[in-house]
């Protein structure tokens, strides 16, 4: 049995699939009399960007989270799409005979918790997005679609390790905040990197939609998040949707290890 290593109590899982194996971790202590909640990283991360809130959590909750497809240990992985991944959270849930769950997601990972919603809406018990952006046309321009098709080959006119310092220096305010983002995409050569981005917004484009969600939503952005126009998207979703939205000062893009204190009173308050 593996541990996941610096939070206590995870026990690493595979899921076996067509197209790769799919890492995630659990809790080794699993208590079904519990609530359980899903920590969805974003994209070009991996599980470590929520070490803060595990801890934080695990005492009184059941806890997953995962490497998503392609991304950290769940690599190499044929390709993905959104729908891919909602059925691999299906099956996550359906070995811990997990009827309703809390998800969580950062970035990438709140586009991947509204595609579960979208397929499996009575399974979702309450969504924490952090700085994530909406599903629904109507937040993005058609200029907005045309610049995340171009992501991949953007990427590649960078020189890869300024890109990874550029990219880790936008999503972070903090040296310990730093060194997680580097860390996380230390195990990427160029070109799958570049992939990596492009498949991840190809897959939003593809699967975006007119969505209603009918469990309560709780919103989280970063007071200096500068990456693309996550920031207007969340003010617009939140006075399209009336979802409260707390801003944490002196935070970035990954705001949940920039500030984990401030985010997990945030998520602790909702979901109490």
């Amino acid at each position: 049995m593996l541990k996941h290593k610096g939070v206590r109590d995870m026990e690493e899982k595979i899921l076996q699939t067509n197209k790769g194996k799919v890492f995630y971790w659990q809790s080794e202590s699993w208590d079904a009399g519990k609530d359980t909640i899903f920590f969805l990283h974003g994209l070009t991360a991996d599980h470590s960007m929520f070490d803060g809130q595990i801890s934080a959590f695990a005492e009184d909750h059941n806890i997953l989270t995962w490497d998503t497809p392609a991304h950290g240990k769940s690599r190499p992985f044929s390709t993905f799409d959104f729908g891919d991944t909602s059925e691999y959270i299906r099956s996550i849930l359906d070995k811990k005979s997990v009827d309703q769950v809390i998800l969580i997601g950062q970035s990438l990972g709140g586009f991947l918790s509204q595609s579960f919603i979208k397929r499996y809406p009575d399974r979702v018990k309450i969504f924490v997005s952090i700085d994530s952006t909406p599903y629904g046309s109507g937040y993005y321009s058609g200029f907005d679609i045309w610049m995340l098709k171009q992501v991949e080959w953007m990427a590649h006119l960078y020189p890869f390790q300024w890109m990874k310092r550029a990219m880790a220096k936008q999503v972070s305010t903090n040296r310990e905040s730093y060194e997680n983002m580097m860390k996380m995409l230390s195990p990427y050569n160029k070109n799958e990197l570049c992939h990596l981005m492009g498949l991840g917004y190809a897959g939003f484009i593809d699967d975006n939609c007119e969505l209603k969600i009918n469990c309560p939503v709780l919103l989280i952005l970063g007071e200096k998040d500068r990456t693309g126009k996550v920031a207007q998207y969340n003010r617009a979703w939140t006075q399209q949707t009336g979802y409260p939205l707390k801003v944490i000062k002196g935070a970035a893009h990954n705001v949940n290890v920039d500030k984990p204190e401030e985010v997990n009173a945030c998520i602790r308050s909702f979901l109490s």
